[in-house]
């Protein structure tokens, strides 16, 4: 059994929940591995962010948005509205949480506690999921044809620098 490990870089956009398809950059990490036949898994370290499997739409909106993701951001923004302010229907952050991390000495964490108003984004990243996995045969992703991989920063606050681990694993 052969393990191979990579990661990919991603970059929020703010504003809205950010799409990344990743399907080209799995695809040639799973080549790179040289494993035929086994496993991939797809995972997100993130909180506020989730991996899909979904099928690529060719169709997109003035923002450049494929029309799938712009129908489910707008179901999510019905029953998961986005948190603007403290004293919505969220409790997060809470006190206690908010002077953790305000004492946090982590770039990726500023001093800001409107970057933090994000419950929206942890309950959309826990409904979804931080990873998928797939089945590797022949050196290629059982992905069918019109599947592709996203990974989906639901964090709307803030650009930020974002990370994909993906993991091969077979022989």
């Amino acid at each position: 059994m052969k393990i191979y490990q990579d990661t990919i870089a991603v970059q929020s956009v703010g504003g809205r929940p950010s799409y990344h398809n990743v399907t080209d950059q799995v695809r040639k990490i799973v080549e790179q591995s040289g494993i035929q036949n086994g496993m991939c898994v797809v995972q997100s370290p993130h909180t506020t962010c989730s991996v899909i499997f979904e099928e690529f739409v060719h169709d997109r909106d003035f923002n450049g948005d494929e029309y799938l993701r712009v129908d489910l951001n707008r179901i999510l923004d019905r029953i998961i509205p986005r948190e603007t302010t403290d004293g919505m229907d969220y409790r997060y952050p809470g006190p206690k949480h908010l002077d953790f991390l305000m004492g946090l000495d982590d770039p990726q964490f500023p001093c800001d506690p409107g970057t933090i108003l994000n419950a929206d984004a942890h309950i959309r990243g826990s409904l979804f999921g931080a990873s998928e996995t797939f089945i590797l045969r022949s050196g290629s992703l059982l992905t069918g044809s019109v599947g592709y991989i996203y990974f989906i920063d639901w964090d709307r606050n803030r650009v930020r620098n974002r990370k994909c681990h993906v993991l091969v694993m077979g022989e």
